[in-house]
Formats: structure tokens, sequence, C-alpha cells
């Protein structure tokens, strides 16, 4: 019998498909390239979250929030007698991390996610308190501050059921830190800047400089590698920034990406470019079929004889072949338009499509990149 095509199978392959009668259109550079040296940087900070209501860090599993609320208190001059103890239930410790912008001034602010480090159930309705975030080098950049935005939820019943939507255990603060320091930058500096491709290609880099060299001049640009492209730029910081922004609208046609197959293991998705070429082969696929039935009969001993009646199982075996007609030919140079059309017609699954493409590829018959993920 033969089996239904996979749909989600046939709904990736048939976006790629339309790809190939498409001509590679012009992006920008802006698109295409980044500029070496602009980026932002991580942080990261230590912080407690306060004013929640019972669902914070237990206080027999989470001494360094007790710590953590005694060093506060005594620092805004609260003298905590000995032997009281301190139950955080409506407080818990978090991580805060964030991503500085790039050319951040003094003041600026940008939004952070807060994590809860210890067992806290939930951090709805709560605020972070005062928290210094570090870079990298260990200085501090900015200082966060704020109430949370939870989109978890959860609930729990007193005989001990419960339900969680989502992840209550970590939030974002909009605008949450703002910037202490800035990092310093040699931009404005530097008479040179480097352009980095995304997507590091040889033909594309050469692409972008002779772009870059028809518009500006010859000699403004030169390819260094597959990914870089360093262009001479004015010294003057105003003059640098129209340089960039006018760079960063040139139209630059990338070159077609290499033939490529992408099979991800886990979920059976297989994805194919437009790149994808095969040479002559026959391919014929088929699968042994066991299938087992279970049954119990009923046997009782004669009417003379000393037995007990008893319940019996029963097992049948048959063994059929499926897929009798399942053999195709690929012509030479054929597309992927025909290979997805020749693996639909004998209704492959996603392991027979991995298995074709497989032993295509040892064959020599697939001229493409194998890529399991």
């Amino acid at each position: 019998m033969k089996r239904t095509p996979i749909s989600s199978i046939l709904l990736v392959l048939a976006v790629a498909m339309t790809l190939i009668s498409q001509p590679v259109l012009a992006e920008r550079i802006k698109d295409l390239a980044s500029i070496q040296g602009v980026r932002s940087n991580q942080l990261i900070g230590y912080g407690l979250i306060v004013g929640l209501n019972g669902t914070g860090d237990k206080d027999t599993d989470s001494p360094y929030t007790i710590n953590s609320l005694k060093n506060m208190l005594s620092q805004l001059g609260v003298q905590i007698p000995e032997g009281v103890n301190i139950k955080p239930k409506n407080a818990a410790a978090v991580i805060v991390h964030g991503d500085l912008p790039p050319f951040s001034k003094l003041g600026q602010q940008f939004d952070i996610t807060v994590s809860s480090l210890g067992n806290a159930k939930s951090l709805r309705g709560g605020t972070l308190l005062m928290t210094p975030l570090k870079g990298a080098d260990g200085n501090n950049y900015a200082l966060a501050q704020g109430n949370l935005v939870v989109g978890g939820l959860s609930g729990e019943g007193q005989d001990g059921s419960k339900i969680t939507v989502n992840i209550p255990s970590a939030g974002r603060i909009p605008n949450g830190a703002s910037v202490e320091r800035e990092v310093p930058n040699s931009f404005n500096k530097a008479p040179l800047i480097t352009l980095n491709l995304h997507d590091g290609d040889f033909t594309t880099a050469m692409r972008v400089a002779e772009s870059i060299n028809l518009t500006i001049g010859p000699g403004t640009a030169k390819a260094m590698d597959s990914t870089s492209i360093r262009v001479n730029a004015p010294k003057d910081p105003g003059q640098k920034v129209t340089f960039i922004s006018m760079l960063e609208e040139l139209d630059v046609k990338p070159a077609a990406s290499s033939a490529k197959i992408i099979i991800n293991s886990r979920t059976g998705t297989v994805v194919i470019n437009s790149q994808v070429r095969v040479y002559p082969a026959a391919v014929s696929h088929g699968s042994l079929v066991v299938s087992i039935s279970e049954q119990t009969a009923v046997s009782q001993p004669g009417a003379f004889a000393r037995g007990q009646t008893a319940v019996v199982p029963q097992s049948d075996v048959a063994i059929t072949e499926e897929g009798k007609d399942r053999m195709f030919l690929f012509n030479p140079g054929v597309s992927l338009d025909e290979v997805v059309r020749a693996v639909n017609e004998v209704g492959a699954a996603p392991s027979d499509l991995v298995a074709i493409l497989e032993a295509l590829k040892e064959a020599g018959a697939l001229r493409a990149e194998l890529l399991v993920i």
C-alpha cells in the first residue's frame, strides 16, 4: 500500500522549489555586512527581587538570599539582632543580564532580562532593586532597577495540584538599565573601516568591493578575504557617518550559495536548496513490514478429563513487502523540482527521504553537502 506523503516535508520542499525560478535579487550592503568594531557588549549582574506574594526563595535552600538581604539592610543602616531569622519568601536572588548597544551614551537606557537564581516559584509582581551590571573586564557599565514584566503564570492548590503557563521564574524590564560608563570605541579615529560579511563568500566579497569602487572611485575598497572588505574612509567624524550611510544603501548581487541539504535528525525536517543537482542514478526503495497480532483463546478439558480451563495466547505473524513500485530514474543534471516530484510519487516518509539522499551521496550521484543538525 502506498503511504500518504508527509505534509510537513512537502511544505518545506515546496517553498524551496519556488526559489528555483526566481533570480537572485540585489541586496543592500547594510543587509549583507556589519562594520567591524560596531558591536554590542554583554553585561551581567547579581541582584534581589522584592515584593513577591510569597513565591520567593525558601530560606532553607537559599542561604545566599538571606545573606544578600542582611548585607543590603546593613548598608541602609538597619541592624538585625542576633538570632533573628529572615524568611525571604517575598524576595528572590536573581541574575540580571543585557546587551549594551554600540555607541551608548551616559544616561541612555536599554532592556534587561531577569532570571531566578534560587528556587523561587514566580517573579510576577516583583521589583528589582538597584543592581550594578558588569562587563567582561569587571567594570560597572550600567545600573538596573525597575518593576518586572513576567509572561509566565503559576498556581497551586491545597491538595498539591499545580499548573504552570510559560516560565514564571524569568522576566524583562523594558528600559530597566541606564548607562553609567561609556565603552571606548576607535570608530572615529580609525582611517579605515572594515566590512564583515554575515555569511563569508569570496564572490560576494569581491562584488561588494566592486560596487563600492564603481560608486566612490577605484581603489576605495579591497576584499581582504571571504569575509572582510577594507574601505578607505574620511577622517572627519561627520563625513565618515555620511560616507557609511551611503555605503549601506549600495546594492550588491550576492553569490549563489553552495549546494546543501540540511537534515534535522530530531524532527525529520529536510531542506534542499536550489543548487542541488543529481547525476544519472536509478533508485529503488522498499521496506519489509512485520505485523504481529495477539489474540487469546480459551482451552477447556474434555468431559471426563482431569484438567482446568485456561486462557491460551495466540500470535499471528505476517511479513509483507511494501512499495514494490518504488523505483525511479534520475536523468543527468536533474533539478530540485524533479527530485522532490520523484520522491513524492513514492510517498516517502522523512526517514525514507534521508536514506535516499545518503545513498545517492555515497554513489557519487548527488552534488551537494549533507549537513545533519
